[in-house]
């Protein structure tokens, strides 16, 4: 990929030979950080869905923006998850949303829902390539953007949901889920690939899902990312003691360093207690 981060693919018509019939040409834009991940979109696109063209690739959202203007792209598929500018910081950029939007997510959480409720297409990574086409059949019977409205009603409803901890929350295993009350949940700590969920009465649960995976899903007032391997409920502190780097007390007596570089986030959140 370019070191400014856009890809440009060159611009074709696709033919299907069968036939001799050819294609509406859906143009548009990947925009994500991974290169791993518009890697694989783009081979998805090119293998399941040959009627469209992609303009470019970026791994940045500032580069997303200059791509749109610059290839008025039909629709885009973007990620959500980015450095500097995530996905809807990059849409707010936009008076006018003249092109399809398409969010690409690792997280199956409340975005989610949002997404639905305001109508708009979205991916789960890792991408299902039925799944892909059949937005693809979406866009092309659209063919007409998302309104302004539409998008300021998906980022109230992100914001309002985030001003609250969610009330339940499955916890996927080796061998289904287990769904909790995350008022029970006392700290995750991460183990490697998968997380350790400590809830109350000394039960614990070996989530098959990274700890950012949990706290993504755990986003709220309630729980804090205290050190890069524990996420503890706020509400379940027993004592916090100072010193050097100082450390947490939790109900069940497990001491918790608090990182360096959390510290006073931490103590601006403890305060509130």
């Amino acid at each position: 990929m370019p070191e400014d981060g856009i890809k440009v693919v060159a611009i074709g018509y696709s033919r299907l030979v069968k036939g001799l019939k050819f294609y509406a040409m859906i143009r548009c834009v990947l925009i994500d950080d991974e290169s791993n991940s518009l890697e694989m979109m783009e081979w998805l696109l090119k293998t399941y869905c040959p009627q469209v063209q992609i303009e470019a690739m970026c791994n940045a959202a500032s580069k997303g923006v200059e791509a749109i203007n610059k290839y008025k792209p039909d629709v885009i598929f973007l990620d959500i998850e980015m450095p500097h500018m995530n996905g809807f910081d990059m849409l707010e950029q936009f008076d006018k949303l003249d092109f399809n939007v398409v969010f690409c997510t690792a997280y199956d959480q409340f975005a989610i829902k949002a997404f639905k409720y305001s109508a708009l297409n979205y991916l789960l990574k890792p991408v299902d390539p039925e799944d892909l086409k059949e937005t693809i059949r979406r866009v092309e019977e659209k063919k007409s953007s998302p309104s302004k409205e539409q998008i300021e009603l998906l980022f109230q409803t992100i914001r309002q949901e985030s001003k609250s901890t969610v009330q339940r929350i499955a916890l996927t295993t080796g061998d289904g889920m287990i769904f909790v009350a995350t008022q029970d949940i006392l700290y995750c700590q991460a183990e490697s690939n998968y997380t350790s969920v400590v809830l109350t009465g000394g039960k614990k649960v070996l989530v098959s899902k990274v700890l950012k995976e949990i706290d993504e899903a755990l986003s709220g007032p309630d729980f804090f990312r205290i050190h890069n391997s524990f996420l503890i409920n706020l509400n379940r502190i027993k004592k916090y003691v100072r010193g050097e780097g100082g450390y947490i007390v939790m109900e069940d007596g497990a001491n918790i360093s608090i990182s360096r570089s959390k510290r006073q986030e931490f103590m601006d959140q403890f305060s509130k207690f």
